[in-house]
Order: C-alpha cells, then sequence, then structure tokens
C-alpha cells in the first residue's frame, strides 16, 4: 500500500483552513475582548498544527521547530493579556 503524502498533507492543509477561517472572522467580529482572545488563542493552535503535515509531506523536520516556537510564543501572550484584561477588570 503506497501512501502520496503529499496528497494527504494537502488534504490535511484543507481541513485545517476551515477552522482559521472562522477563528479570523470571531477574532475581527468578536463582540468583545474575550472573544477575540480567544479566536486568537484558536488561531494559533491551528498554526501550531499546520506544519505537521508539511513535515510529513517534506520530511523536513524543521517545520517542527517552527511549530514549537509558535506554541512557546502563544503560551507567553496568552499569560500576558491575560493579565492585562485582569488588571483592566474587562476578565474574570
Amino acid at each position: 500500500m503506497n501512501i502520496d503524502l503529499q496528497a494527504v498533507a494537502t488534504a490535511l492543509a484543507a481541513v485545517l483552513a476551515l477552522p482559521l477561517g472562522l477563528a479570523g472572522y470571531r477574532m475581527v467580529k468578536g463582540p468583545g475582548y474575550a472573544d477575540r482572545f480567544v479566536a486568537f488563542d484558536m488561531l494559533t493552535a491551528v498554526g501550531i498544527a499546520l506544519p505537521a503535515p508539511a513535515t510529513g509531506a517534506t520530511g523536513n523536520g524543521a517545520f517542527l521547530d517552527i511549530g514549537l516556537c509558535v506554541a512557546l510564543i502563544n503560551f507567553v501572550a496568552t499569560a500576558a493579556l491575560a493579565s492585562f484584561l485582569k488588571r483592566k477588570g474587562r476578565g474574570p
């Protein structure tokens, strides 16, 4: 059984395009800061998931390093924005 990894990676990227678009829409149109913040987290989660199919298709492990860096930046940004919103009195 021979599986075409490029075709699988393309299909996975197409599947990930839907949540990427929906989260982008919510980030732009969100009624409040919390909605936009959750949409930003969703965008970065999908951004972390996108390098995995690229790595499988190309065999280049550098794409996984990109995903790891995005995950670390997302964690720091989430903590900083949550702290900021809490100080402003807009968060939980």
